[in-house]
């Protein structure tokens, strides 16, 4: 069985989801330890990172502790 992988940019950094490895802790979007503007289960697509900053996106991927997201920054932001 394929693997999906999702992709959601907003111009600077690429946010990979990798649902099939999701614990859906809620730690990304809940209002007390989330992103919420960003992370949005009601909402499609799910993930819009152009709500926030980068920053801000960056270490919000960072607290996932399944791993499920992860993150790239593109190669504009690397110039």
């Amino acid at each position: 069985m394929k693997e999906i992988t999702k992709k959601y940019s907003n111009g600077e950094v690429i946010v990979i989801w990798k649902p099939s490895i999701c614990k859906h802790s809620t730690i990304c979007w809940k209002e007390a330890t989330g992103l919420p503007e960003v992370f949005n289960p009601s909402k499609h697509p799910w993930i819009t990172p152009e709500q926030s900053t980068t920053d801000k996106i960056v270490e919000q991927v960072k607290k996932c502790p399944s791993g499920a997201l992860s993150y790239f920054m593109t190669e504009e932001a690397r110039k």
